[in-house]
């Protein structure tokens, strides 16, 4: 068969760009609501590159973005003029709580499938492959073979980055959220519990959905009574309970706190060894964990080393300034992206 990336495109490159824009955008409002799931999204485009639907994978169990996206398309009779699938992740070849996705597009009218990302489990994947099968083969198109869409590439692998490290690494991926004032403090002014902007609790806020889990330390606890929950933002609906780790070496972790945070919908874990807490959250399916805590905690992350992003957000005169530091292609960056062209 003839190398599949090399052939005329079925529809021009700016639809392709637009067609994935849309399908990043809507699967990143996903993040925190998938797990042990990545977070997917799927559009489907006619012959002359219009966007017919958009599926999204909502939460374990439910249907795949493509299975999704297959589904919107009957339930709005377009089904038979797709042509284009672009999909976030590599279509899935296996039997799990749901059928293989590779074989819901193999049945389906489109003829042309583009993937921003390899499968990295090793278990679902191996659908490109079955999708080039004869008879019936699709062209695939993989956005790693193509330089010119380099961009949406680095997209997808940031889209699928906590589910990748959590399978790869076998350890969540980890993100820091640190608020300093004018003067470097962490400390809110007396009677405040924050300092920063309404846009910047609303980014936090957004991040504290996107997560699976939220390390703290007993000194935000003790100091702070924290409640933890999201809020300037809605919830992901049905949700189930967000992870909660203390680190907490001598036991000191309030019984009525913990009732409190339950209550609110978390599952309180405490840990006397920081190091073990991400292998922790990986055997719980954690993807996606965020650090909330004061100084001596985030010393002692930094001094490990077990941040993949971090995020600084600087109280300033005017506007907030935002940093953000990452390791690799950033989740975080695709939700602050997110959450700006939303807001615009």
């Amino acid at each position: 068969m003839p190398d599949q990336t090399t052939l005329s495109d079925t529809v021009a490159p700016s639809a392709i760009r637009h067609g994935f824009r849309a399908a990043i955008s809507q699967a990143v409002e996903t993040f925190g609501a998938t797990a042990p799931n990545p977070s997917v999204g799927c559009a489907l485009l006619d012959a002359e590159g219009r966007v017919l639907t958009i599926g999204v994978h909502p939460r374990a169990g439910q249907p795949h973005a493509e299975a999704m996206a297959l589904a919107q398309a009957g339930a709005a009779g377009v089904l038979d003029q797709a042509r284009v699938a672009l999909v976030t992740l590599e279509p899935c070849n296996h039997t799990g709580r749901t059928p293989p996705c590779s074989e819901a597009l193999r049945n389906s009218p489109v003829r042309e499938v583009w993937i921003g990302a390899a499968d990295p489990n090793p278990q679902a994947s191996g659908g490109a492959e079955r999708l080039r099968e004869e008879p019936g083969a699709k062209r695939v198109v993989m956005l790693a073979d193509r330089p010119d869409m380099a961009d949406l590439a680095r997209d997808c692998r940031a889209l699928l980055a906590p589910f990748a490290s959590r399978v790869v690494r076998h350890r969540p991926w980890i993100s820091v959220k640190q608020a300093l004032d004018e003067h470097g403090s962490m400390v809110p002014p007396p009677g405040q519990k924050t300092f920063t902007s309404p846009a910047s609790l609303t980014l936090a806020h957004r991040l504290r959905r996107a997560t699976d889990a939220i390390i703290t330390g007993i000194g935000t606890v003790l100091a702070d009574w924290p409640r933890f929950t999201v809020r300037h933002v809605p919830d992901h609906e049905s949700r189930r309970p967000r992870l909660l780790v203390v680190c907490d070496r001598h036991g000191r972790l309030p019984a009525d706190w913990t009732a409190e945070m339950t209550q609110a919908g978390f599952e309180v874990l405490t840990s006397s060894d920081l190091l073990s807490v991400p292998a922790l959250l990986a055997e719980r399916g954690v993807n996606w964990a965020m650090i909330e805590a004061g100084p001596a905690l985030l010393a002692s992350v930094a001094e490990a080393g077990l941040w993949d992003d971090w995020l600084t957000i600087h109280k300033t005169a005017g506007v907030d300034r935002i940093d953000l530091k990452s390791r690799d292609e950033s989740p975080l960056r695709l939700l602050r992206e997110n959450a700006c062209s939303l807001e615009s």
